[in-house]
């Protein structure tokens, strides 16, 4: 596996007030934006063909992939402001070469997040977590470990909430083939439609999608002030002093 993409075009409007005039990817916690972090985590799993898919303030991202020439390229979203994030990751369509690990840009997370679904010997997966207490999570409902149900309300799902969604997934040709033939149907009529608790879950109901579950993973998605609050105080000090050891 070489290729990782990050879908990046989401205009961050919970974070209005902190993020002006620049994505919510260049948020920093550290000395680098958190994609930058992101991507130095791929290069060193071994990731060489990173493609961003960018909507909002795009130029920003296009400046950045200029930094790693022949590793990261960009792929815009015209219709960013009234689309989904599934119909983000198909405008990248003809530039991937499964299978790929796929990321959203709003994520601080370990390195060890990486190494479970590279390592993990099923060819689709989604990574799940322990409870995060972040607000805002969306909850993974499994069967024999695989993919049953994603909700937001985890009393809309059954007996089998596993853990939480983090946002990292590997997925393959056979599943990609699947997610484009769901979506494409369903982008006639609105583009609002997500990779996650959309078209994954459609899409477990055909074939096996492992979901692994890390129950101590330290990560974080930025979705608003409290989310970056917790990443600030917490969640990044901790990260930066595993990786540091």
């Amino acid at each position: 596996m070489r290729t990782g993409v990050i879908l990046a075009a989401g205009q961050g409007t919970r974070l209005r007030g902190i993020v002006e005039d620049y994505p919510k990817g260049f948020l920093k916690l550290g000395q680098q934006p958190i994609i930058a972090e992101s991507i130095g985590r791929l290069i060193d799993a071994g990731i060489d063909d990173i493609i961003i898919v960018t909507g909002y303030q795009a130029g920003y991202y296009k400046s950045l992939a200029r930094q790693y020439i022949g590793i990261v390229s960009t792929v815009h979203n015209a219709r960013f402001a009234d689309s989904g994030s599934m119909y983000s990751l198909y405008c990248a369509r003809n530039h991937i070469q499964p299978p790929f690990l796929l990321l959203e840009s709003d994520l601080v997370y370990e390195s060890r997040a990486l190494d479970v679904l590279m390592d993990h010997p099923s060819q689709d997966a989604i990574l799940i977590s322990g409870p995060s207490h972040a607000g805002d999570e969306v909850y993974v409902e499994t069967k024999d470990e695989r993919l049953l149900g994603m909700s937001k309300d985890a009393a809309q799902l059954g007996d089998g909430v596993a853990g939480e969604l983090v946002g990292i997934s590997k997925i393959s040709g056979t599943l990609f083939e699947l997610m484009v033939k769901i979506s494409e149907p369903i982008f006639e009529q609105s583009l609002q439609f997500d990779y996650e608790t959309d078209c994954l879950v459609a899409a477990g109901r055909r074939i096996p999608i492992a979901c692994p579950l890390v129950e101590d993973l330290l990560w974080a998605e930025i979705d608003d002030a409290s989310h970056l609050a917790r990443a600030k105080s917490t969640v990044y000090p901790a990260i930066r002093a595993i990786e540091s050891r």
